[in-house]
């Protein structure tokens, strides 16, 4: 079974004055989407991504145009910066948002309730202040709610 999922990653207060996008592809061919200046407030990006079940209660296989690595650890990247399109700033880093813990019984759930989606909230600032970067951790999951 197959089934198409709308994921919402909400960056918490990243540092003003910094540009945040979406990596839409891979490799060197990606581009960038939902690019936005922070202001110091949280900001939301969505995405979607198809969900493959090949077994009763194994997790699903992630798959689209912004879904990155291997099956057992894929991924998002909010690209930070230069990553972003921004230029002139001294920021070019990437967040890489986990898709684990996404479970058969959340995406058989999205098929019942017709406007759930899966949200996550990570830190939109590191421990050095600037811009937080690198994998997400710890990371907090995700949740199902209604958009």
């Amino acid at each position: 079974m197959e089934r198409e999922l709308t994921f919402r990653v909400v960056l918490e207060k990243p540092p003003a004055g910094v540009d945040f996008a979406l990596q839409k592809g891979k490799g060197s061919q990606y581009e960038i989407v939902q690019k936005q200046r922070s202001k110091g407030n949280d900001l939301r990006f969505e995405f979607t991504a198809r969900a493959v079940l090949d077994g009763e209660g194994d997790a699903p296989n992630l798959l689209g145009q912004f879904v990155q690595g291997q099956p057992e650890s894929r991924f998002v990247y909010i690209g930070i910066g230069r990553f972003a399109g921004q230029t002139g700033t001294e920021w070019s880093r990437r967040l890489k948002v986990p898709l684990s813990g996404v479970s058969a019984e959340m995406v058989n759930e999205v098929g019942r309730r017709p406007n759930t989606i899966l949200e996550t909230h990570v830190p939109g600032t590191g421990k050095d202040g600037g811009p937080n970067c690198a994998t997400v951790k710890p990371f907090a999951g995700w949740k199902l709610v209604t958009r």
